[in-house]
C-alpha cells in the first residue's frame, strides 16, 4: 500500500511540475498493434494472402515505413508513391485521421488527470490473488493466427529485407502520427517532445523489436505501465478503425482534402527534416536472438 501511494503521488507530481513530461506508451505500442490487427483482417478478408497480408502490416510498417520516416520524415513516404497509389494513401489516411484522434485525445486526458495512472495501480493489485479472487497477470498478446504467419514470414526474410511500402497501411499509419501531433501541439508542446514522441521513439526504438519477432517482444520489453497500457489501448484502435475509419472507406465516403493540403505543408515537416540531419548513422539493431531483453524473452525463436 505505501509504495502504491508512493508511486501514485509521484506520477501527481510529475504532472503537476513537469506538465510537458507526458507518457505517451499506449500510443507508440498500442496504437501499431492496433493497427496491424485490423489491417490484417481487412486484407485477408479482402482476398490476400495471409503471409502478403503480414507483409503488408507489419513489415511494411516496421520495416519500409519506418526506414523512410526516419531518415527523411513522413512526407517523403507520401513523396513515393506512384499518383495512383497517392491516391489510396489519402483515402486510408483521410478516413483515419480523427478516428485515431479520438482515442488519443481520450488517452491524454486519461494521462493528465491522473485516471491512466490510477488504472495502472489497480491493474497492478490484480496480478495477486485477493479478497477471494483469483490472480490476473499479464497474458501473451500475439499468439493469433496473424502472429503465427508472422513468425514464418520472418524465418524466410532475407537479411535487410524492409518488406513493401504498401500505401494503404501507409495511411493509417501516417494520420495516427499526424493525429498524435495535432494533439501535443495544440496541447503547448515544443516540437522537439512532440517528434521524440510521435516519431523517433516509434520508428527508431520500438519498431524494430516488432519487426524482429513480433507484437510481444516490442510490448514486452517495455515498462510495465506500457505493457498495461498497450494492452489497454490497442483493441480501442483496432475497433475504432474497423468500424468507423474501413467502413467510411467502403462506403465511398469523399477524401477531405482539407486534411491532405494540411498535411502536406504542415509545419512538422521541417522540423523532422532537421531532426534527420542530426540522427546517429547507425540504426538500432534487434537481432532475433536478443539477449538484452527481460529474461522470459531471451529465446532465440522467430
Amino acid at each position: 500500500m505505501v509504495l502504491e501511494l508512493i508511486l501514485v503521488l509521484r506520477s501527481i507530481r510529475m504532472l503537476m511540475v513537469e506538465q510537458q513530461m507526458l507518457p505517451w506508451d499506449g500510443i507508440l505500442l498500442g496504437a501499431v498493434h492496433g493497427i496491424v490487427e485490423s489491417l490484417f483482417r481487412r486484407y485477408t478478408e479482402n482476398g490476400m494472402t495471409e503471409d502478403e497480408a503480414y507483409k503488408n502490416t507489419v513489415e511494411c510498417i516496421t520495416g519500409n515505413i519506418s526506414k523512410t520516416i526516419s531518415t527523411k520524415g513522413m512526407l517523403a513516404v507520401y513523396n513515393s508513391f506512384s499518383e495512383e497509389d497517392k491516391k489510396l494513401f489519402e483515402i486510408a489516411y483521410s478516413a483515419s485521421y480523427y478516428p485515431c484522434m479520438d482515442i488519443l485525445y481520450e488517452c491524454y486526458e486519461d494521462v493528465a488527470s491522473g485516471s491512466e495512472i490510477r488504472s495502472v495501480v489497480l491493474a497492478g493489485r490484480r496480478f495477486y490473488e485477493k479478497d477471494g479472487l483469483p490472480a490476473f497477470p499479464m497474458g501473451k498478446i500475439d499468439q493469433t493466427r496473424m502472429w503465427k504467419v508472422g513468425e514464418q514470414v520472418r524465418s524466410a526474410r532475407p537479411v535487410g529485407d524492409l518488406g513493401p511500402l504498401y500505401p494503404f497501411t501507409a495511411g493509417v499509419y501516417v494520420a495516427l502520427m499526424m493525429a498524435q501531433i495535432e494533439i501535443l501541439r495544440k496541447k503547448g508542446h515544443l516540437y522537439s517532445e512532440i517528434i521524440n514522441e510521435s516519431v523517433i521513439e516509434s520508428v527508431d526504438s520500438l519498431n524494430p523489436f516488432m519487426h524482429a519477432r513480433g507484437a510481444s517482444f516490442m510490448v514486452d520489453n517495455c515498462s510495465t505501465t506500457a505493457r498495461l497500457g498497450s494492452r489497454k489501448w490497442a483493441p480501442r484502435f483496432d475497433y475504432i478503425l474497423t468500424q468507423q475509419a474501413f467502413v467510411a472507406v467502403d462506403n465511398g465516403a469523399p477524401v477531405n482534402r482539407d486534411l491532405i493540403s494540411n498535411f502536406l505543408s504542415d509545419p512538422v515537416h521541417g522540423a523532422i527534416e532537421v531532426c534527420a540531419q542530426l540522427r546517429p548513422t547507425l540504426d538500432i539493431s534487434v537481432p532475433p536472438d536478443a539477449d538484452f531483453v527481460r529474461p522470459e524473452l531471451r529465446q532465440s525463436s522467430n
